[in-house]
């Protein structure tokens, strides 16, 4: 089943979202914001996405800048940023069975649904 990580406070999130409910796919939403994903779980989800945790921080956020920033960090110590503090996380992420997108552009989730 397709996997959305949606912030409903986000534009490109809302705009993920409609992209799915249009391709008439079963989908299931997890609000992330609402249940922080684990260390585990994003580790998971960098793999799919074959990136590096770096990759999937929101270096723009308040968060990243004032406690983050500069800082010379892990892949772990990433990860347990971003599980501690979701808004730190890309998004929206879609995952279709073992294979994850940034939706930033959506013209990435439609590549992933039309695989």
């Amino acid at each position: 089943m397709i996997k959305i990580y949606h912030n409903p406070r986000c534009t490109k999130s809302r705009q993920g979202l409609a992209l799915l409910e249009e391709s008439g796919k079963e989908f299931e939403v997890i609000k992330y914001l609402d249940n922080p994903l684990s260390d585990k779980e994003l580790t998971a989800i960098i793999k799919m996405l074959d990136i590096t945790p770096m990759q999937l921080v929101r270096k723009g956020e308040a968060i990243w800048k004032e406690n983050y920033r500069g800082k010379e960090l892990s892949d772990l110590e990433i990860i347990a940023a971003m599980s501690q503090h979701p808004k730190l996380i890309e998004r929206p992420i879609v995952v279709l069975k073992k294979k994850a997108v940034i939706g930033r552009p959506l013209e990435n989730i439609e590549k992933l649904l039309s695989l």
